[in-house]
């Protein structure tokens, strides 16, 4: 197992439980109980958790946005793949709108150089675009949420307004089948809420994690989704109300 595999699982790992102990973590990756102490330690040192005696907690609180650091290596083996099948929907000459999530990053990566306008909040995303000649981006600008490097608040949603755009990719926090679309931060809710509405065409990228939870700040009911790209770790009740609601399920492989 890579090193960054190793620490994004410990991340989720302490998040799940809230609390566990080197000792643990040694024995579930089988490395010494020294290697999980450096893994920790850089961990704490990048925000993503609180080293205690003996083992390491969570740091997660429900209504704080989570830092780019941790979307980054948390689930990136599923965000990738549900990224490289989004990237499939996008045709030359399409105008896009990309969130500030971690999945739609991966999206602007795997993106081609073609004919393109893309429309986003996210810095990392422009900045990953910006080396494709062929790819026009817009950024929405607005106040900086420097824990996501993206823009949020009045001026990116009046940015919004002016806009119209075909296909929407973006992400969130919770899908839930009656609560529908939620996020933990309310800025980025509002904002995409925003994009749905300037969009023709919705598509929802999200791992298996993130279904039959609610958060914080609601976004929209899935009647407002016109597809969800996700990875086939889905359980089966899950999946089942979700296809009673009549929702388009694209699955990919892990």
């Amino acid at each position: 197992m890579l090193v960054a595999e190793r620490q994004r699982k410990i991340v989720d790992l302490v998040n799940e439980r809230l609390s566990i102990r080197v000792s643990e973590l040694s024995k579930i990756f089988s490395v010494t109980e020294e290697t999980i102490r450096r893994d920790l330690e850089k961990l704490e040192k990048d925000g993503l958790l609180e080293r205690s005696h003996g083992g390491a907690v969570s740091i997660e609180k429900e209504d704080n946005e989570v830092s780019y650091v941790e979307r980054e290596i948390t689930r990136a083996a599923e965000k990738r793949a549900i990224a490289l099948e989004a990237v499939k929907m996008v045709e030359p000459g399409d105008q896009i709108v990309l969130d500030a999530s971690t999945t739609a990053w991966y999206m602007a990566k795997e993106l081609p150089d073609m004919p393109l306008t893309v429309l986003t909040n996210s810095i990392k995303v422009a900045l990953e675009l910006s080396k494709k000649e062929q790819i026009r981006v817009i950024s929405t600008g607005g106040n900086l949420m420097s824990i996501s490097l993206s823009y949020v608040g009045p001026l990116a949603e009046r940015s919004l307004k002016m806009y119209h755009v075909n296909k929407m990719f973006f992400s969130c926090k919770a899908i839930h089948p009656d609560g529908g679309l939620s996020d933990t931060n309310e800025l980025q809710a509002l904002l995409k809420k925003d994009m749905i509405q300037i969009a023709d065409k919705v598509i929802l990228m999200a791992d298996s994690s993130k279904f039959g939870k609610r958060a914080f700040s609601q976004i929209n009911s899935l009647s407002a989704v016109h597809c969800i790209i996700t990875d086939s770790n889905m359980d089966d009740r899950t999946r089942e109300r979700l296809e009673e609601k009549e929702v388009k399920l694209l699955f990919v492989d892990i």
